[in-house]
């Protein structure tokens, strides 16, 4: 059923209408069902597999492990080894690098030097002095136009294991005296090499030179 009301109307000389009742609204009661929960029937379980168990019918042959170990009592007679068969190799010590002149054990030897290490150096040092005195070109200064005093050349040179001169470096005031140098020393003689523990070595040996300019 539709339920219709009507309102009175109230007017007012300003043409306004007032509502006298609200408007009322019925609303339908709604019943609520209970819906009862469906029941669902749970998974069987998985069906077992059936194990079939096999004999085994291959046999297999135990293997016996012999032992390599021997008793102290038991001797080796398969091979008999002497002293005789034994050679001791001596390996010979290389040395590389040069030696200086004051640490070396054995020091070079110059023709005509004889005596004790100490002897044989101080002999060295003179006679490689006098040499150079004897071939040094002492004019070539003046000649240079050096001004006048002292002059110092410093030479480095080295005696290789076979006695030879080798390596000659020198520093002076003037690159043509270094060259000087080095030619002069370059006319030692053969010596004989010095030794370290034993074995021919080279020796590194240095000298400074002073000569003066006079004008």
């Amino acid at each position: 059923m539709i339920e219709y009301k009507t309102y009175e109307k109230v007017y007012n000389d300003l043409e306004e209408f007032v509502m006298t009742e609200e408007i009322m609204e019925d609303i339908p009661i709604v019943e609520m069902q209970k819906i009862q929960p469906t029941q669902t029937s749970a998974p069987p379980p998985p069906a077992m597999e059936k194990i079939k168990v096999v004999e085994d019918e291959i046999i297999i042959p135990e293997t016996i492990l012999e032992s390599t170990e021997t008793d102290q009592n038991e001797m080796v007679t398969n091979a008999e080894v002497t002293t005789g068969d034994i050679i001791e190799v001596r390996e010979r010590e290389e040395i590389i690098e040069d030696i200086p002149f004051v640490l070396i054990e054995n020091p070079p030897v110059y023709p005509g030097c004889e005596g004790n290490k100490d002897q044989l150096k101080k002999c060295f040092n003179n006679k490689v002095m006098a040499f150079f005195g004897q071939h040094f070109n002492v004019n070539l200064a003046n000649e240079l136009g050096l001004s006048s005093g002292k002059k110092r050349l410093f030479v480095v040179f080295t005696i290789n294991n076979k006695g030879n001169i080798a390596d000659v470096k020198a520093r002076g005031p003037h690159p043509i005296l270094e060259k000087e140098v080095a030619r002069v020393i370059n006319l030692l003689p053969r010596l004989t090499p010095g030794k370290q523990r034993g074995i021919p070595v080279g020796v590194s040996y240095s000298i400074p030179v002073t000569f003066e300019v006079i004008k």
